[in-house]
Formats: structure tokens, sequence, C-alpha cells
């Protein structure tokens, strides 16, 4: 079944996890990704790679798992775009492309001489999309960030964490798959709006305010209240109980909310704890949310001793919303990822199966999965060099003598 994006060609030279998280969501939905990447990158390989599978060859920096999960569905090429020539090859591939994705500070596209303003002279209907850290105008334009610090600035960290303790990092760092996911749907809709106009655009996604819709209630609270929330770690404003209880086992942990007097009830009824409704801290839940520590010593004490997969069972049977705090190597075993093959299992050449975390949709036309394994370094060069660009074999070895080409990572 053909995907939505087949037939668009896009061209992505971004680094970290923001501008790869964009690029394959597009190539999951059958858009031809070519990835440039610099013939030195990839030369360090950190270890712990898995080992390559029986007869391929032992390279190493194809198997970097966290590289091959960004950058699934997509091909690989090596090129020096600093370079005079690798500057024109690359000009002359994005003459042959619909879209071009970066992610670098301001300057540095400017510096090589593949901005917006150089690329639109050779393909005007191009839709090139910048995802700088802060944006391509105002105080902060030349700055580079991680995500650490974009979580930081936006407030994020300030809201995470517990209200004794420092300002928190989060678990994985929002603003990375909020940027890459707002880039990649905005690119949808400049690809809509180029089939109606035939008019291609500029598109600027700055990752500080991709990440500002994630702590809009703060910021109404502060406009509409003047107050500034703080950290709360588990609990909730409105609701008690609220919070992550232990389990029996290790690091066995369930997560459970009661947000009406039903679920209170029912909550009461389970624990075979009638005085607990009877109980004036409790009896309403403005109650019990000024005496939530109470509360979630008890709960702590009752969820002790219990398997935490018969408990969430138990509580979602009674119309109680909970959920297992799963570890990572859970989420292959769990029933409804299964089920829903919340998995998608690519065949690499060098690593055998491979799982990917499927966008999170489905689709009857068939706009699912992964479209192919994770890019091998210069895996795309003959292809673009040979049949979109039409060197010949002593052209591409010029290439290669020049360092500006290669088909293994450049170490010296």
């Amino acid at each position: 079944m053909r995907k939505a994006l087949e037939g668009i060609r896009v061209l992505e030279m971004t680094t970290a996890v923001a501008g790869p998280v964009c690029g394959h969501i597009l190539g999951d939905m059958g858009a031809e990704m070519i990835k440039v990447e610099e013939p030195r990158s990839r030369a360090h390989v950190p270890g712990g790679v898995p080992p390559s599978i029986e007869g391929a060859p032992d390279r190493p920096y194809n198997r970097q798992t966290n590289y091959v999960e960004l950058n699934r569905s997509k091909r690989s090429l090596s090129l020096n775009v600093a370079s005079d020539e690798g500057r024109e090859i690359y000009l002359k591939l994005a003459e042959k492309c619909d879209v071009m994705i970066e992610n670098f500070a301001p300057r540095v596209v400017g510096n090589l001489g593949i901005d917006y303003e150089s690329i639109k002279q050779r393909n005007p209907s191009i839709i090139y999309v910048s995802m700088p850290a802060f944006g391509k105008t105002g105080p902060y334009r030349d700055r580079g960030s991680y995500g650490p610090g974009i979580d930081a600035m936006s407030g994020i960290s300030h809201l995470t964490g517990y209200p004794d303790r420092e300002p928190g990092k989060p678990a994985n760092f929002f603003c990375d798959q909020n940027a890459g996911l707002h880039a990649a749907f905005i690119i949808m809709t400049a690809l809509r709006h180029r089939r109606r106009t035939g008019e291609g655009q500029y598109i600027e996604m700055s990752m500080l305010e991709g990440e500002l819709q994630s702590v809009a209630p703060a910021l109404m609270d502060v406009t509409l209240n003047g107050r500034n929330r703080v950290r709360t770690g588990n609990k909730h404003e409105w609701f008690a109980p609220h919070g992550v209880y232990k389990c029996d086992g290790e690091e066995a942990w369930i997560a459970l909310a009661i947000t009406s007097e039903n679920a209170w009830n029912q909550l009461c009824k389970i624990m075979d704890r009638n005085d607990l409704k009877e109980n004036v801290k409790f009896s309403s839940m403005e109650d019990r949310v000024k005496n939530s520590e109470v509360l979630d010593e008890i709960l702590s004490k009752w969820t002790a001793d219990k398997d935490k997969h018969s408990l969430q069972k138990l509580l979602q049977s009674n119309g109680i919303s909970a959920g297992v705090a799963l570890r990572p190597n859970e989420l292959f075993e769990d029933p409804q990822m299964l089920h829903r093959s919340s998995f998608a299992w690519s065949d690499h050449p060098e690593m055998g199966p491979f799982p990917h975390t499927r966008t999170a949709w489905k689709s009857t036309r068939g706009n699912t999965g992964v479209s192919r394994h994770g890019p091998l370094f210069g895996g795309a060069n003959d292809f673009v060099f040979r049949d979109l660009l039409g060197l010949t074999d002593d052209d591409i070895q010029s290439l290669i003598d020049a360092k500006i080409t290669s088909y293994s990572p450049v170490t010296d």
C-alpha cells in the first residue's frame, strides 16, 4: 500500500535528537530520506554496541543503537559540505529535493552557504525547515543548546521534582520529541500548501517555543492568578490520593489517581477500610488533598505486599485509574504493547532484528511502521552520486581522494 509521503524527497542535515526525530517520522510515512553526514562523523564509536550478526562485516559505527533508532527510515550520504566541491554537490542535490531540514545555530548554515536564500536560488519550490534551539532572531539567536538547557529555560525543570529539592531533569528531554513532531507536522502542511499553490517556503521551528505548550497551565496560573507553581512531586493540586506506591518485589510500583467520590468509595471497599470513608480528614476531595501525606502512608502500607499486575487489574476492574510503573525491559513483554505491535522491528543487515518505537498512530492507509532499517554509513552515496547527479566512477574517486566523501568514517 502506498504511504502518504511516497514520492517526496527530503534532504536532512541534522544532529542530536530533534532533527533526526522529525526526519524519521517523515521517513516512516514514506518520504525518501537522505541524511547527510560529514565523512569524519561516527568515527568515535561508544562502547557497548551489539555484536554483528554472523556473516556481516564488523563495522561498529553502523551498530550504534541510539543512532539506528533515531535515523531509521533513512539512507546516509557521506559529504563534506564545508568544502567548495562538497557544497556544490549539496546544492545540486537540493535542486532535486522537496524538503530540507537543518538544526544548526543560525551562523552555521550561513557560513556553509546552504542557508535558505542560497538553496532557494537553486530550488524556488523548496520547503526549508530550520530547528534552532531558540530561534533565528533575538538575543539568544546564536546560542546552541541540548535538551537539558531547553527543558530548563522552558520552565519544565523548575516544575519537575519535589518541593524540598532542587529542580529536576526529566527522564527524557521533552523538547526534542516535541520539536520533531511539530516540525514533521508543519512540513506536511507546507507540502499541502505547495500542492495547491506551487510555492515553497521557509519554516523556523524554535525548540524552546515548541516546548512552551507543555507548561501552558503554569503560564496561565501566572497570568490569571499571579502565582508561580512549585514542584509537587507526585501530588496533584485537586486530587488525592494521587501518587506512585511501592508494591511487592524489586522496583515494583503502581500509580493511581482518585478523581471522584465514586472512585474513593471503591478504593475504600477494595482496601476493606470503611473507616477511611467515615474519617472527617477524608470526607471530601478537598479534605483528602489537605491530608494527602497521611493517605499516602496508608496506601503505601496497603500496596507493599501486593503484586503490581494483579493490583492493577483489580483497581481497573473497579473503575479506578491505575497503572504499573513499567521498566524499559517490561515494555517488550506487556500484553497491550504486544497486541498493538507498539514496536516496529526492522531487519538490520549488520545487527539482525532491531526494535523501533513505532509512531503512535495507526492508519488504514498504511502510514505506520518503519520504512527501512537505520542507515549504513555512506549507504546512499552511489544512489546520490550516480543515479541523481550522474557522476562517473572517476568523479567519485576524486571525491574520496579529497576526503569530500567516504564509504567508512574518516579517522585521520
